[in-house]
């Protein structure tokens, strides 16, 4: 196996781990009503130390439910307790033996239409921004935020934040030298995706994906790999 071939492996694998570390939150119910955000975020750090030995987070792990969904990830909202109609996203960044995973879900805990609709489209526009990047080989990140954006209101919402994904490898992913802004899927992020970073090696994405309906005040988010795994 070459060099890229197992990076892009490795990063697979981590995914994969994300993605059952979230399943296994969802089975333990550890989303419901009556937690606290801060305390769902402190269990779902044991259970990846109980299950994983993941000892580290490359990102501040981010629980979020009712209006502090609509908060981008820079923001610090106060620590709420989870409603009994509410929805609640999770973002997380773990480090499973040195490789990144980004992983992040939506859960509607009550039978809010509106609120079940926005967690079905997070996906929907996923994979509707996956097939407009694959299908261009020269996109850049200005490019597919725009097309992400345009998605978004396809379906009726707004998107909540300033970009909509970043870069992803080896941690820490943020120590790659150059303009910050190209490590971004955002306005003024001119470079085509599809490129080496300053040591040959090729970048891999993640995409985000965070919906919000500022009227009712709520949102959702999603991400994953953008460039690796379906047809990536």
């Amino acid at each position: 196996m070459d060099e890229e071939t197992e990076r892009a492996a490795r990063l697979l694998d981590a995914q994969g781990m994300a993605a059952d570390l979230f399943a296994e939150t969802e089975r333990r119910g550890l989303i419901a009503p009556g937690r606290r955000e801060q305390e769902v975020s402190d269990d779902v750090r044991d259970l990846a130390g109980e299950i994983f030995g993941v000892s580290r987070h490359w990102h501040k792990r981010i629980v979020r439910s009712g209006p502090n969904t609509l908060q981008p990830y820079r923001e610090n909202p106060p620590d709420r307790v989870i409603g009994e109609d509410d929805i609640v996203f999770c973002d997380f960044g773990p480090v499973f033996a040195e490789w990144e995973a980004d992983f992040g879900r939506t859960y509607v805990l009550g039978d809010d239409p509106v609120k079940h609709r926005l967690r079905d489209d997070l996906p929907l526009v996923f994979e509707a921004a996956r097939r407009r990047f694959a299908a261009d080989p020269a996109i850049t990140g200005e490019r597919l935020f725009a097309v992400v954006r345009e998605l978004t209101s396809a379906r009726g919402w707004e998107f909540g934040g300033p970009h909509a994904g970043h870069l992803v490898g080896e941690f820490p992913h943020e120590r790659i030298p150059g303009d910050q802004v190209e490590y971004y899927i955002t306005p003024g992020s001119d470079h085509p995706m599809r490129r080496v970073d300053s040591a040959g090696r090729r970048c891999h994405w993640i995409l985000e994906i965070h919906l919000v309906d500022r009227e009712r005040g709520f949102g959702g988010f999603h991400e994953e790999l953008l460039d690796l795994g379906h047809d990536g």
